[in-house]
């Protein structure tokens, strides 16, 4: 990954941006149902409610998704914010190029880039999304990749990731499998967890980037960190 390093955690499928195609788009079809029923969608709309929710009815803002993989969140943010009178136009950067195909086929124009180095000016979008990537990085990219945020947004930042809990493994299993995940998208979901992070360890990298946030735990083993963004 240009830009940023892979933890030592275990593997997954989605480190290596040139893994086979068809089991890409397998794993995130299985990724963005996962974040339907397991709560990666809902802990999106929670940060968009705790940074625009006071944004007024008829504006328009950007939003940028690092990392968006089939684009399904930023698809989620817009309805959320659709439903509330505001236009939201949303651009991703996906360093694996099916995933880049597959959601700009979804409506998400995507760029492929590094999200650690995306090509985008700073303070030039609104607001900064990066689901479910900070998990994959050591604590040094976790670092560089929270002050890339910071230095691209205008309004808000949104962190949203996994919290590692030791029944998150379990009930993650059992949901895959309810759900008909594909073996490697379950053993994927099994190594995401052990790569999570407390709320402690989260505010702690934060507070290493020089930014001052919140971070909030909410369902499905998920964690929200928001910020009003500043310098950098």
């Amino acid at each position: 990954m240009a830009g940023l390093s892979i933890t030592s955690i275990g593997v997954e499928l989605l480190d290596d941006p040139g893994a086979d195609p068809a089991a890409v788009a397998e794993s995130l079809r299985n990724i963005a149902r996962a974040n339907r029923w397991f709560g990666g969608a809902a802990a999106v709309r929670f940060g968009l409610r705790k940074t625009l929710g006071k944004v007024p009815p008829g504006s328009t803002l950007s939003l940028l998704d690092l990392g968006t993989g089939l684009g399904d969140l930023p698809g989620a943010a817009v309805r959320w914010s659709t439903a509330r009178g505001i236009r939201l136009v949303p651009l991703g950067i996906e360093l694996n190029r099916i995933a880049a195909g597959l959601a700009r086929r979804g409506g998400v124009p995507t760029a492929v880039a590094c999200a650690g180095a995306p090509p985008v000016r700073e303070k030039s979008v609104d607001v900064v999304l990066v689901s479910q990537v900070a998990h994959h990085l050591t604590e040094a990219s976790v670092v560089h990749l929270l002050r890339t945020c910071n230095c691209l947004a205008r309004k808000a930042v949104i962190v949203a990731d996994l919290r590692r809990n030791p029944i998150a493994r379990p009930a993650f299993w059992c949901g895959a499998r309810l759900l008909g995940f594909d073996g490697v998208t379950v053993a994927d979901g099994m190594t995401s967890i052990r790569r999570g992070f407390s709320r402690r360890e989260l505010l702690r990298l934060m507070a290493l980037a020089g930014i001052e946030g919140r971070v909030d735990q909410r369902p499905g083993f998920r964690l929200v960190a928001t910020w009003l963004p500043g310098a950098a």
